[in-house]
């Protein structure tokens, strides 16, 4: 890809159209020692990669984005998209450099529709903001990642994200109704209508929900949101066999339950988490993994009979007790333990995380295959995930892989964990999107036929390539 550098004269204009206070270079950046903060806006959460951008652009409206995107449209300027930079994919380094664009002062609740259950935003809103401004209306957004609390709604749309509540109540996809859009060449676009069922044309809303941020720049949302459910039973299961955790997952569903969370964690995973968060628990030592299960709904006596029915289930299985949460805190405890694996992760080793996403009764037999692969290849893996979904992440330990082994060698074994999922009928990435790590390993999912598709997609939204270039494919 050709693109040309920025120039003086560019910047003048970017100034002009978001204000100076909002065109950010490296160069102003070392003038007012905001350096480490300059640095931020050329990585995310993926591995320890950086990219340094030319120009950091901060506009605050659909219309100065469109402005933006004429100049660069014109100017054949790589364009990178960003959210709150919390991505696991590499989808939003800005690897041309150019100019990142941050949707960050785009961070509006503009509405609250509660006679429609509907709400309307901009992509810059925090995740868990907007659940409990919607919440404080009796109202209910269940997509909620593990990175609820610092990931913005934009980037949710960009990966379709997912989380805990999607095995019950599905991922951002299954929210939105209708987007504002800027295309790459500064046009303003809305995709659909803010009504439940639409047949008009090509459905461009859903096309542009885990485009990753290839095919425009959304700017406002509209999502329907359901009644909040008021009550809720989470129960914590140890097992003494990793495989026997993973066939209880389709077990539980096969009784004709379905549980608002359904997550798998295997020991060393609870165990790093429970330590970085100093909570304490209690994980005897023939304790091989954990399901957290939670059940909700509007009518207790209806939940503890649903919970009956899983321990039922359960009792065919090798369990030590199950712990039953009693109280709001303990609750909190749990998730938050759930929530922060990753993080514990990353604090204890270098590693690299993989997407995988098989039909949840193929679980069991991903999960066996990740340990075979590593045990061949000599690394270790932390397992965790969303197992109602059949969506395991998988982490790698660098532990005392060499450089060659770790940037080039795991190149086979990671390929060959992503043949198994496709082979079970899974794919390479769940909800954390393809983006730059990632892009490599695309052939083992989809073939040339629908990449080319794709690829003649992204000619028709950006025919000069500027947006987000180099991801994906």
């Amino acid at each position: 890809m050709n693109f040309n550098e920025l120039t003086p004269e560019l910047l003048v204009a970017f100034e002009a159209i978001v204000g100076p206070a909002h065109v950010l270079t490296a160069q102003r950046a070392e003038v007012a020692a905001t350096a480490d903060a300059y640095a931020d806006y050329g990585r995310d959460h993926t591995e320890d990669l950086h990219f340094a951008p030319d120009v950091v652009l901060r506009p605050g409206s659909a219309e100065e984005i469109g402005a933006i995107m004429r100049l660069c449209h014109a100017h054949r300027l790589p364009v990178t998209p960003r959210g709150a930079g919390t991505g696991l994919s590499g989808g939003a380094l800005p690897i041309h450099h150019g100019v990142v664009l941050s949707t960050e002062r785009l961070n509006k609740i503009l509405e609250i529709d509660e006679r429609n259950l509907q709400a309307t935003v901009e992509p810059g809103v925090i995740n868990e903001v907007f659940q409990n401004a919607v919440k404080e209306v009796g109202l209910f957004y269940p997509p909620d990642p593990a990175s609820k609390g610092s990931c913005s709604l934009g980037g949710n749309l960009a990966h379709s994200s997912g989380g805990p509540k999607a095995v019950k109540y599905g991922t951002t996809k299954d929210y939105v109704l209708n987007l504002q859009v800027v295309l790459p060449n500064g046009d303003i676009i809305w995709t659909a209508a803010n009504t439940l069922k639409n047949s008009t044309g090509y459905n461009l809303t859903q096309l542009l929900v885990g485009s990753e941020g290839t095919l425009g720049i959304i700017t406002k949302v509209v999502f329907r949101l359901l009644p909040f459910p008021q009550h809720n039973i989470l129960m914590l299961v140890p097992f003494r066999r990793v495989e026997q955790a993973a066939e209880a997952v389709s077990a539980v569903f096969r009784a004709g339950i379905i549980p608002s969370g359904m997550e798998f964690m295997e020991r060393e995973a609870i165990a790093w988490s429970s330590d970085y968060l100093k909570i304490p628990l209690t994980l005897p030592e023939d304790i091989q993994a954990h399901l957290l299960i939670e059940l909700d709904g509007q009518d207790l006596d209806q939940l503890y009979k649903e919970a009956e029915q899983v321990y039922g289930v359960l009792e065919k299985y090798d369990v030590d007790e199950i712990l039953l949460a009693d109280t709001a805190g303990q609750k909190d405890d749990l998730w938050k333990i759930r929530r922060n694996i990753g993080n514990s992760v990353r604090y204890n080793s270098v590693y690299k995380e993989e997407d995988t996403v098989v039909p949840r009764a193929a679980l069991p037999v991903l999960l066996t295959g990740v340990k075979e692969i590593g045990a061949r290849y000599g690394f270790k893996s932390v397992c965790y995930g969303h197992a109602g979904d059949g969506n395991l992440h998988v982490n790698i330990i660098r532990g005392d892989l060499d450089d060659e082994m770790w940037n080039v060698g795991l190149r086979q074994p990671i390929s060959e964990i992503f043949e198994l999922c496709v082979k079970l009928g899974g794919t390479i990435s769940g909800e954390h999107g393809i983006g730059l790590v990632q892009k490599g390993y695309i052939g083992i999912a989809l073939k040339e036929a629908n990449l080319n598709l794709m690829r003649g997609i992204k000619q028709v939204f950006d025919p000069h390539g500027i947006l987000n270039p180099g991801k994906i494919f």
